[in-house]
């Protein structure tokens, strides 16, 4: 298998991003290039996905952002919104290049960071969330956390929160759980991203507003930035 600690400065570099909907790519001198994912969609149809959408392309090294935990750089739980076959799946061996796999929020918090304590959270179909403290990338699992009687943090501000309960007790519910993570996990700053962040007109205090482009920022500060501790 090719050395992952070799000079990554020169390395030619493949961003992933895998959602619930799309896979994107993007790479130096190409334009993002996409494609439909699903319920159905496995581990390998993934990487058939990846390397049709970067035919053409030459690139050394991936990084692939993941919709779930991540550990010893494989995917340790099956995704909710995508097919079978993704825990400890060795996407190195199938693509016979050096892979950097990290949570899709970690990644776009990478992107998005400018040093101190950064807290990302991403609105979505769930609730993603990261942080990156001096340097140190922290990947979080807060969506499932209880909030209030009878349901979790996504429950109320993931999609599911906005279609179900109407726009404006969904707002209420963001600018509250936001308060309520920046009082426990005191960051500097927060940035919130993900879809659906457009339906905010404003952001809660300390907060800005993310861009899922800095999620290929990210990919490429996987392997370039030094003083990133991942």
């Amino acid at each position: 298998m090719p050395d992952i600690n070799a000079d990554a400065q020169s390395k030619r570099i493949l961003a992933v991003d895998i959602g619930g909907n799309h896979i994107k790519i993007l790479a130096d001198g190409i334009e993002e290039r996409k494609a439909k994912s699903g319920p159905k969609t496995s581990a390998k149809d993934a990487v058939a996905a990846i390397q049709a959408l970067a035919h053409g392309v030459d690139y050394d090294v991936l990084s692939i952002g993941y919709p779930g935990p991540v550990k010893d750089n494989r995917p340790s739980l099956e995704p909710v919104n995508l097919g079978p076959g993704w825990k400890d799946f060795d996407f190195e061996q199938a693509f016979g290049k050096p892979v950097k796999i990290v949570n899709d929020a970690l990644m776009q918090a990478i992107g998005s960071y400018d040093g101190g304590r950064l807290l990302f959270l991403g609105l979505g179909t769930g609730l993603g969330a990261a942080m990156v403290i001096e340097n140190v990338a922290q990947p979080l699992e807060l969506a499932h956390l209880p909030y209030k009687k009878h349901g979790s943090f996504e429950d109320y501000v993931g999609r599911r929160g906005l279609d179900g309960r109407g726009h404006k007790k969904w707002k209420a519910s963001v600018f509250d759980v936001v308060s309520r993570l920046q009082a426990a996990l005191l960051p500097d700053y927060v940035v919130i991203g993900g879809g659906q962040v457009d339906e905010l007109d404003e952001l809660p205090p300390g907060c800005r507003r993310g861009d899922n482009r800095l999620a290929f920022v990210g990919a490429n500060r996987l392997w370039t930035d030094k003083a990133l501790i991942i």
